[in-house]
């Protein structure tokens, strides 16, 4: 089970679509004007929108690529997956501009979240995984470890680490 490559798109994004829902839904949060149920279902909106919309453009061999797809983006002009979540908790688009940035850059690439407020505010990682080791335990068969399986016994230039 956790030894298949690459397996469904699905489990790969879930954290950081969460640093995405997370921080999208903490801006809104720190206005007092949503109700944390409220925030609740604009979260859950959030990133049902979100699965969807990366299913076929997420490519954790290469972050980067389409890196642009996936980027959210608020520069006085709303992203369409924001406003349809937040349509569900009936936040009208004006409401959603006094709420939000008018400028916001939210990349949500494999193993990085980042984001940028402003065209020339400084960028921000909100989550970070190294693509070589296992992400929390999503047993996922890095890289690494499938160096080791090949190999009965390391090379000499090859440095075993143990960590805790």
């Amino acid at each position: 089970q956790n030894q298949r490559r690459g397996g469904g798109p699905r489990a790969d994004m879930v954290p950081e679509i969460a640093a995405a829902v997370g921080f999208v839904s903490s801006l809104l949060r720190t206005r007092g004007c949503v109700s944390e149920q409220q925030l609740q279902v604009f979260s859950g909106a959030l990133r049902e929108a979100l699965a969807e919309h990366y299913k076929h453009h997420w490519f954790p061999e290469k972050p980067f690529k389409g890196s642009g797809y996936r980027c959210i983006r608020i520069n006085h002009k709303m992203d369409p997956i924001i406003s349809k979540a937040a349509s569900q908790i009936g936040l009208s688009l004006p409401q959603l501009y006094q709420l939000l940035p008018s400028e916001l850059t939210l990349w949500v690439d494999p193993y990085e979240v980042s984001y940028r407020i402003g065209e020339d505010g400084s960028i921000c990682v909100l989550y970070e995984a190294t693509a070589t080791k296992p992400v929390s335990s999503y047993g996922m068969l890095t890289c690494k470890n499938q160096m080791m399986l090949g190999r009965t016994s390391p090379s000499k230039n090859y440095i075993m680490t143990v960590s805790s």
